[in-house]
């Protein structure tokens, strides 16, 4: 297997796309100051008091009415809204899919929760490879190395799987392929595709937030398992293509 070194920041991307500059310290610095202090905003304003299961519930149809009155300007509120919480790795995504299947219907709403996540994720994504992945090139050794040409050689449907399958946490993936030599377009294409099942089912239930008592009523066990059979479908190219390799290696000895 060929061992595909880790990208540097001056040679994050492969074929015909461009190379980035190459991240300077300060930068590096201004971007992390800049994420630490919206995350720390964001506890120090009562954000994690205000964006809650029980407090969506108590102003439900205060929101609801401004909406009806003001939609446009309520869905680009909502999509910065969920973009910041995004890329900040704020722990408020299920309530924000809730209010935005209750306030948007099912449809928009889950066409706002795709949009919004994955772009939220791309730049979490994006900065955590400008601010890291260089040093973690210089530090990581030959298993490592062997492990992300492994991930590398099939990362679409690795990723695919990630996304799918609720059972990973969802900033922990957007973090984890930066260290990876996968390429922009991919992260965001499996993002989108990756997320839309579980995000037309929050803002499916949104719809019925007043029927909802708890967050813990949210996704049955008989969803979470089609979730994970869905994942499972997507790892199905590699074990094909694994069981093709070892086929033909037996039929050539």
């Amino acid at each position: 297997m060929d061992q595909t070194p880790l990208p540097t920041s001056g040679n994050l991307r492969q074929g015909p796309e461009k190379e980035p500059r190459s991240a300077t310290p300060w930068g590096r610095l201004l971007l992390l100051l800049l994420l630490a202090g919206g995350l720390a905003a964001f506890f120090a304003l009562g954000g994690n008091r205000s964006f809650t299961f029980e407090a969506l519930k108590a102003s439900r149809d205060t929101m609801l009415a401004y909406t009806q009155l003001h939609f446009w300007a309520s869905l680009a509120v909502g999509v910065l809204i969920y973009t910041a919480s995004t890329s900040l790795s704020l722990p408020i995504a299920t309530v924000l899919s809730l209010a935005a299947g209750y306030l948007f219907g099912r449809w928009v709403g889950t066409a706002m929760i795709v949009c919004s996540a994955t772009l939220g994720a791309t730049l979490v994504f994006l900065a955590t490879r400008y601010i890291f992945a260089e040093a973690a090139q210089r530090r990581m050794g030959a298993l490592a190395q062997k492990v992300i040409a492994g991930f590398h050689e099939n990362d679409f449907n690795y990723l695919l799987f990630l996304r799918l399958v609720p059972l990973f946490p969802f900033w922990l993936v957007n973090l984890a392929p930066a260290f990876t030599p996968i390429r922009v377009r991919t992260f965001v294409t499996t993002t989108a595709i990756g997320i839309a099942p579980a995000s037309f089912i929050f803002a499916n239930l949104g719809q019925s937030l007043g029927q909802i008592e708890s967050p813990e009523q949210l996704l049955s066990p008989r969803t979470l398992l089609a979730l994970i059979l869905l994942g499972a479908l997507s790892l199905l190219p590699i074990l094909v293509k694994r069981f093709r390799g070892q086929k033909s290696v037996k039929g050539s000895s």
